[in-house]
Parts: structure tokens; sequence; C-alpha cells
């Protein structure tokens, strides 16, 4: 063989050792591969391609330029045409400014300038035909500030398969999954102090709950537990509550409770000169009490006359709870099966003061509706998506006042009942909650 082919050949085997080596290098370390191999192709083709896929998803504007044509001047009596040479106003498609992709953990973003009449919707009702466009599993539109709108692309879907519930180390702050964009999922009481979580059986909505337990048990905060199911959801992490209610009568009785608690608070907060709680010295602060919700719709209905002034009880004061409970260390997270208006007006009431708000899959349109109905129509469209295959998987309302698909670390029951026993030392007595010496206080 000449030694002229020597080099070549050489060269074409590593390139072809390379390529082997590539789905490999893929399946064991994604994210080095993607940054190394895959973002800086994807990259160029995004930028490359801009102009037509923008065009194709009508993100294009006409506009007016002088343009050098060449146009017919006139027709001689041979029946020649004459052609003159000219500048001329034409109409062009012009795309938004891109500027170059950056890579994320499990895709990319890029920034765009918007053009002349457009507005970040204009862009979120193009993300799925963008998202086709380059191939990739989603895209979400967000707008930073005016005149600029921000594309984050995930390449593929991080809700495939999810970490283990880490450690919650901030209080009143646990993270409970994934988002789809790979950041973490978190509740934060302290940000978002009232949460609505809907959810058909084997949706995931109780294994949330779950979630919810393990990072708070290690907590300094007292949960209260109102389980209309009687008991059998929240009777096993009992050691770590203070309070457990499971049937309506107990329930009327624990919310008189909050609401005498609540008043107590008001009247320390005021003379100490406190708008809320947090305010407080930490000498006199009093703990913080999460109440623990499930099967809401139980509260509500009536199956006779005789338990509607009971129902009417339990709707008010647990909307009081809602509206001010907040600046006095008191928050909610509710859940249920089925979430709808004809539960009465309380529902809605109470729907209005949760912020929060996660939709697992639902077996009825009403419930998404109530859920996300009144944050954005394309929320409900991928709520009512969820497939059945997939527990876990919720649309939540974000704390920067956007939704995302996101799934929730699975917890065991058995974990969840371990950490309760574990914990259980810590769960405040419930007589000293509402009548707390000056010693009892934690610091």
């Amino acid at each position: 063989m000449p030694e002229s082919l020597h080099l070549p050949l050489l060269v074409l085997a590593a390139v072809l050792v390379m390529a082997a080596g590539l789905p490999g290098w893929r399946r064991l370390h994604y994210r080095s591969f993607w940054l190394v191999a895959g973002y800086p192709m994807t990259a160029l083709s995004v930028w490359a391609s801009w102009r037509r896929v923008a065009l194709g998803c009508g993100l294009t504007k006409k506009r007016q330029r002088y343009w050098f044509t060449l146009v017919p001047g006139s027709v001689a009596s041979t029946g020649l045409v004459k052609v003159k040479r000219r500048f001329q106003r034409v109409s062009v498609d012009t795309r938004p400014f891109m500027w170059l992709p950056k890579p994320t953990r499990h895709g990319w973003r890029v920034t765009l300038h918007t053009l002349e009449g457009q507005t970040p919707t204009d862009y979120s009702e193009a993300a799925e035909r963008l998202a086709h466009s380059w191939g990739v599993h989603a895209v979400r539109a967000s707008s930073p500030r005016p005149g600029r709108v921000v594309l984050a692309a995930t390449v593929r879907d991080p809700l495939v398969r999810i970490d283990q519930l880490p450690p919650s180390t901030e209080l009143l702050r646990v993270t409970v999954g994934r988002l789809e964009s790979g950041t973490p999922w978190m509740i934060d009481f302290k940000t978002i102090p009232h949460w609505l979580n809907a959810g058909a059986t084997q949706s995931g909505k109780s294994n949330l709950a779950n979630a919810l337990i393990v990072g708070l048990a290690p907590q300094p905060v007292a949960l209260v537990g109102f389980d209309l199911k009687g008991g059998v959801e929240f009777t096993p992490y009992e050691p770590r509550l203070s309070a457990l209610a499971t049937t309506r009568a107990e329930c009327s009785a624990l919310l008189a409770d909050l609401i005498a608690l609540m008043i107590d608070r008001m009247g320390l907060c005021r003379m100490a000169g406190a708008r809320n709680v947090w305010r407080l010295p930490p000498a006199i602060r009093p703990v913080p009490v999460v109440v623990l919700v499930d099967e809401l719709a139980e509260l509500y209905l009536i199956g006779d006359k005789s338990e509607k002034d009971e129902v009417a009880r339990i709707s008010t004061a647990l909307l009081r709870v809602a509206q001010l409970g907040r600046a006095f260390g008191i928050y909610l997270f509710c859940s249920g099966q089925r979430i709808g208006s004809d539960l009465g007006p309380g529902v809605t009431a109470l729907r209005a003061q949760c912020s929060g708000r996660i939709c697992h899959r639902v077996n009825d349109p009403e419930t998404a509706t109530m859920t996300l109905g009144d944050l954005d129509p394309a929320a409900l469209v991928s709520a009512r998506a969820i497939p059945a295959e997939t527990p876990g998987i919720a649309i939540v309302a974000g704390q920067d006042g956007q939704w995302y698909r996101a799934r929730s670390f699975y917890v065991a029951e058995a974990t969840a009942e371990h950490t309760a026993r574990t914990y259980a030392h810590l769960a405040p007595d419930w007589d000293r909650v509402l009548n707390p010496e000056p010693h009892d206080i934690p610091a």
C-alpha cells in the first residue's frame, strides 16, 4: 500500500471509531455528549434555518425594501422587451433577529427581538409548530422584558426519568419533583401560601402529598390533617401530625381551633407592631402550621337539609383561613379528585385564594377547568392530554406566574410512614400550639 494513503486511512478509521462510539457515549453520559457533540451542530442548524422556520410558523413581517431589480421597460414594435435597471421598493419577509442559541441541561435557549406589533403570545401560540420544525420535544416562550422573547427548547422529555426526593433544608420549602425545563419543582409556602391539588385515582395526587410530608417532617412545623376518607390516607402519618380530623364534625371543630389560633396570633402581631409572624422576634415567633386537606369535595357535599348549616360553617371557616392565614403562619394544601363549581360558591371562593395550582390527570373537564381555567387556556389543554400511564405528571402554576409540566418524585408509602415515625418527636402538641407558653415558643 502506498505511504500516501496511510494518513487518509488512519483519519477515516479514527472517524469511524468515533462515530461508532457516539451512541454509547450518548447513552452513558448524555450531558457531556450534548455539550460537546450535540449542541454545536444543533446551534448552527437552528440559527441557519431560522428564516424559513419563522416564515413557516407565521412569525415574519412584510417590510418595504429598496431592491435592485430588472423590470420590463417597454415593448418595441419588433416584439422585443426592452429592460432597464433601476431600484424598486419591494415587499420582503423579515424574520425576528435571533442571537446564538445557548446550551441548557436538557436543550438550548435563544433570545429573539420581536418585530413591530408582536407579543410573547404570538410565540407561545407557535411553540408547537416550532418544536416540530426543529425536531425537539417541546418549546416554551417567555418574555424577560419588553421587545424580547426567550425560546427554551427541550430536546428530550426530562420527566421520563427523575431522581429521588432530595432533603429539604429551608423552612416551608420542599422540592417535590422536576419541571419540564429540568429545574426543581418546589412548593414554597412562604412564597405561595395556599395550594389546590386536583387529580383522579392513580394520577399521583397522593404521591405528591407523601413527598410533601417527607419534606416537611424534619422541619419545625406543625402538620394538621383533614382526611375525609375516614382516616385511611393520613392515619399512617399520625405520629408526625399535631392534629387529625377524619369526619366532617371533627373537621368543623379543628377549623374552629384554627380560627381561634389565627385570632390569637393577630393579637400577638398587633402588640408587637408586626404585620405578620415573620416580622416577630424569633423568641416569640409561633410555630408555622401546614394544613393538609384530602378529599376536599367531601367538606362541601350536602346529603340532606340537616347538613346544610354544617357545610356552610365549614366553608366559611376554611375560606377565612385561606384569606387571613398566610400572615399568621397558617398554610393550606387542599387535594381532591373532583373540584367543580357545582359544589357551591364556597369552592369557587377558596379557589380564588389558592395561588398555587396543581392539576394531575382528571376524569372530568370541569375539574381541570376549575383548577387551571382562569390561568391559561393552553395549560388546560395540556392537563387534559396527560395519559393514564404516566402517574405523577401534572400541570403546575409556577412561582414566576407561568405554567409548566412537572412530575413528582416517587415516594413509597412505607418511606413516608418511616419518616413520620422517625420525626414524631418534632410534632408539636396541638394544645400547646393553641395555648403556647413562653418556653414552648421555638427560637
